[in-house]
């Protein structure tokens, strides 16, 4: 079993991964149907943009969750969660209200955190030396879900209306019935606690704070950049470039399989040539690629969109195993840190863009993201060592 687990275990990362995607199908359903419920409740971007943080809020308890995963059955954290993000997101056609959208909304963002916070660990613990391989795999599953997550609720609305989307819920109940039976007998805390040394959860913090706070500046000055895109690039082109639905959405499901593509490779790359390299590069291009793609119109904006979904996402598997790299002690503890970071600054930049794009519209939103973006780069270059597993 030692043997085993010193390689790359690449049916589990897959079966890993398929799991991931299964889950943000569901959770990727606002983006999409964002600009029917706006005209349905006759709301603002701004009143629209405050779902996104109601959806992030639960992040805030992903460090209790951490330590919570680090001692109990993490496993049904998994297991259960694709049912809950099920039911509530495929609810949000028939809400009835603004305040009934934001509650589905809060429960989404909880079941949301229940599953992405130990998932990772599982990934790490799976793939041996490559952990950046094995992140690119995870994040493929979620980034795919993205990509044809607009689609099927797009479709839903064409067949069954906005009020019919209810009708995908069983798909969820039946993958969560499924995933039971495949790993309820698999004790992943068990794993978490034989890597436990004597160092508390405390000082594990205060030891990793200076590494928290080069990543905190990082995800934030690229935050209204990516949030921006995944949760106004379908309004942008409805309202603002005056695309149909369809066109819109479809561009939106491009974005994330060129998102796909990118943190499938990116790990992969940190792992050969570094996390920092690899940081860097990423940082210095993406900006570049947001003035291209607010330059042209229609058509004509997806090579550019392509291009940056590629380079927008890529950096998600480096931090993911850059935080792994750095938080030995306590894996799980480390990566709801991250996730926690990661999602405050997601929503409050998502929320920020929001009321830029009432003020002054998406298109010069997404011209200032840009600018501000560049701030990200010295705080890559304040990374102590260009991080790399070795090789065995």
């Amino acid at each position: 079993m030692k043997k085993q687990q010193s390689g790359f275990q690449s049916g589990n990362i897959i079966l890993i991964s398929l799991i991931h995607h299964l889950h943000d199908v569901y959770s990727s359903f606002l983006a999409p149907i964002r600009p029917l419920l706006i005209e349905k409740f006759e709301i603002s971007l701004a009143m629209a943009s405050l779902w996104d943080l109601f959806q992030r809020l639960p992040w805030l308890l992903n460090p209790l969750i951490g330590i919570i995963a680090e001692r109990t059955a993490a496993r049904y954290f998994v297991i259960i969660t694709p049912a809950i993000t099920s039911v509530t997101m495929s609810l949000l056609g028939v809400a009835p209200t603004y305040g009934i959208v934001s509650i589905l909304l809060f429960v989404m963002g909880l079941s949301g955190a229940l599953f992405h916070v130990p998932s990772p660990v599982m990934v790490k613990k799976l793939s041996g030396n490559l952990t950046g391989k094995g992140m690119s795999f995870y994040m493929f599953g979620g980034e795919m879900a993205r990509t044809i997550g607009p689609l099927v609720i797009t479709g839903a609305v064409t067949l069954w209306g906005l009020e019919g989307t209810w009708k995908l819920i069983p798909f969820g109940l039946v993958a969560s019935l499924i995933l039971y039976f495949r790993f309820r007998k698999i004790k992943i805390s068990s794993d978490f606690r034989k890597d436990e040394t004597s160092i508390g959860f405390w000082l594990t913090f205060k030891k990793l704070l200076p590494f928290f706070t080069i990543l905190i500046g990082i995800t934030f000055f690229r935050a209204i950049m990516k949030s921006g895109l995944t949760a106004f690039l379908p309004t942008y082109y409805f309202t603002e470039q005056g695309e149909s639905l369809w066109f819109s959405n479809s561009a939106l499901a491009i974005f994330q399989l060129a998102g796909a593509a990118g943190t499938f490779v990116s790990g992969t790359i940190s792992d050969k040539f570094g996390r920092k390299k690899s940081l860097i590069v990423i940082a210095a291009i993406t900006p570049v690629l947001m003035f291209l793609f607010i330059s042209v119109q229609g058509f004509m904006t997806f090579p550019f969109l392509i291009l940056l979904g590629f380079f927008i996402f890529a950096p998600t598997p480096v931090l993911l195993a850059l935080v792994q790299d750095v938080g030995m002690e306590k894996p799980v503890f480390a990566n709801s840190i991250y996730m926690t970071i990661s999602f405050i600054t997601s929503s409050l930049a998502v929320v920020l863009a929001g009321i830029l794009g009432d003020w002054i519209g998406l298109a010069s939103t997404y011209k200032l993201s840009a600018f501000i973006a560049l701030g990200a780069i010295p705080f890559v270059l304040m990374l102590k060592t260009d991080t790399k597993r070795e090789q065995s």
